[in-house]
């Protein structure tokens, strides 16, 4: 039990967990910014290829 005891105090003193947690964060930051500017250049171009092509004349 002792052994056990030993475990569990190293676990919380260690800073792995937090340090982990936070790098989880900032990638899911990331991620959502880089999806959200890609949805944005995505509509961009597609409103720029609709209005060429409506002034060439076709659909």
């Amino acid at each position: 039990m002792n052994l056990l005891a030993k475990r569990v105090h190293r676990f919380l003193v260690s800073e792995d967990g937090p340090t982990a947690v936070e790098y989880a964060v900032m990638l899911a930051l990331i991620v959502i910014v880089c999806l959200t500017a890609v949805s944005a250049i995505g509509t961009n171009a597609k409103t720029t290829f609709n209005t060429v092509a409506e002034e060439l004349g076709g659909k």
